[in-house]
């Protein structure tokens, strides 16, 4: 296999891009199967053996390439071809999936989620191969729904774990501090989120014959929902902070030189970081603590002008963000015993409906494969990595490491302004080069070349 000119990789790169693999979207099912055809070629084309893996949705990509040396030691990857749909059109410079090179920036839909960032991996890996030096074994896995929550992933990896067997995954799907400042996200929060319904008269009442005594359940879900926290910002569910993991003195130190303190909040959100616990600072709020947050409100009349009535029924969309040592399931539980006596004091019925959930993700930094990628990104970028944390959850990392039995790294390669699901997507060139220089650092430091 020859080498590939900086030219090429960027040719095929924009040939990537040109799929609307918006995998949210029913009518783009054809083109999702095109694309997931186009990398098993691609990668066949580099000597791997590919497979395309049916799951009931689009299907996952899974490519092995052998080590060229002796080794025992294995890579997984792990990317997704698919994207965010590309809405609000009329905001993008240019179509979404017309590739541009803008000021040194790609600019497209999936530029930077996920198939820049994992694209780089795949030509750093490409460049190893061409020289005939890679020197452990590395698969290579893309699915076509994590931006729907990869629904057909956990069933589809309990019966291949196999030929998943690895002594690392690999997720490139986060961020670096700023340009040529890398980091390493040690844990991500989870999530457990909930639709409560309150219900009361028959139907709406008219507030002038009925209102008094009889209970409105717009303000019994109000009073219930100023109930799930206490003054001190705490969440006030039974039990809630069972189990939680607190953040070591090493990480928390960490934190405070990086640039994302409560001005930094201020400018970003255009108000002040003021809710929360006490006594903890905004990156712990976000980064290493649970919480409550009403999503959403519905009751009654929303029109314009008056109508004076008591509404039959309230609802409100609740979700929780959990943290590493917390169960979803677990924490349903809670949250359900507890609405369930909060309707109780309230004389009004009501349920509290589970909908979904998602495990936290913790790997600790002192782990040899974090020490391992720590070193490959000091090479590939010149600057020893921070150590992170998200407030955000990838539920494919918990998922991994849960079934997999064994450490789950995110280095990702975006930026903060890289306007990721947002209109005018961009990877700049530096972070497209800059990708391929860590995967190469990263597989000689697992070969012990």
């Amino acid at each position: 296999m020859k080498s590939w000119s900086a030219q090429e990789g960027l040719d095929t790169f924009f040939h990537y891009l040109r799929f609307p693999t918006v995998s949210a979207r029913p009518e783009h099912a054809a083109d999702m199967r095109s694309c997931a055809m186009w990398l098993l070629e691609l990668m066949q084309s580099w000597g791997a053996s590919v497979s395309l893996e049916e799951t009931g949705g689009p299907p996952i990509i899974l490519a092995e390439f052998p080590a060229q040396v002796n080794t025992a030691s294995t890579l997984l990857i792990y990317g997704h071809y698919d994207v965010q749909p590309a809405e609000p059109l009329d905001l993008w410079q240019s179509p979404p999936f017309s590739p541009e090179l803008r000021d040194g920036k790609i600019v497209a839909r999936g530029a930077t989620d996920n198939k820049g960032q994992t694209f780089s991996l795949l030509l750093g890996l490409r460049e190893m191969l061409a020289a005939r030096a890679l020197p452990v074994k590395v698969i290579v896995m893309l699915e076509g729904e994590e931006e729907v929550g990869s629904p057909h992933l956990a069933a589809w990896v309990e019966k291949n774990k196999e030929a998943l067997r690895c002594d690392a995954v690999l997720i490139c799907d986060t961020s670096m501090i700023e340009t040529g400042w890398p980091a390493i996200t040690t844990g991500l929060r989870g999530i457990a989120c909930f639709d409560f319904e309150i219900n009361g008269p028959r139907c709406d009442l008219h507030s002038g014959m009925f209102g008094g005594p009889t209970p409105n359940p717009a303000l019994a879900l109000a009073r219930i929902l100023t109930r799930l926290h206490n003054d001190a910002g705490e969440i006030t569910i039974p039990h809630f902070y069972d189990g939680l993991i607190e953040v070591s003195p090493a990480e928390l130190k960490s934190w405070q030189d990086l640039p994302w303190n409560e001005t930094w909040f201020e400018q970003a959100t255009g108000i002040k970081p003021s809710a929360g616990e006490r006594n903890y600072s905004v990156l712990e709020k976000v980064w290493s603590r649970p919480t409550a947050e009403i999503n959403g409100i519905s009751s009654g009349y929303q029109g314009s002008g008056s109508k004076t009535i008591i509404p039959a029924c309230a609802s409100a969309k609740v979700s929780f963000r959990l943290v590493p040592g917390q169960d979803p399931q677990r924490i349903a539980q809670l949250v359900q015993t507890w609405f369930k006596q909060e309707l109780t004091c309230e004389h009004v019925t009501g349920r509290c409906i589970y909908d979904h959930g998602g495990d936290p993700f913790f790997t600790a930094p002192d782990h040899p494969s974090m020490n391992l990628v720590s070193r490959a990104l000091t090479q590939a970028f010149g600057r020893a990595p921070a150590w992170t944390r998200e407030g955000l959850s990838i539920p494919v990392a918990a998922l991994l490491q849960k079934q997999l039995q064994v450490p789950v790294i995110l280095a990702g390669l975006g930026l903060p302004d890289c306007q990721a699901h947002a209109p005018n997507e961009t990877f700049p060139l530096t972070q497209f080069e800059g990708g391929a220089r860590f995967i190469k650092a990263m597989l000689q430091e697992m070969g012990g070349v």
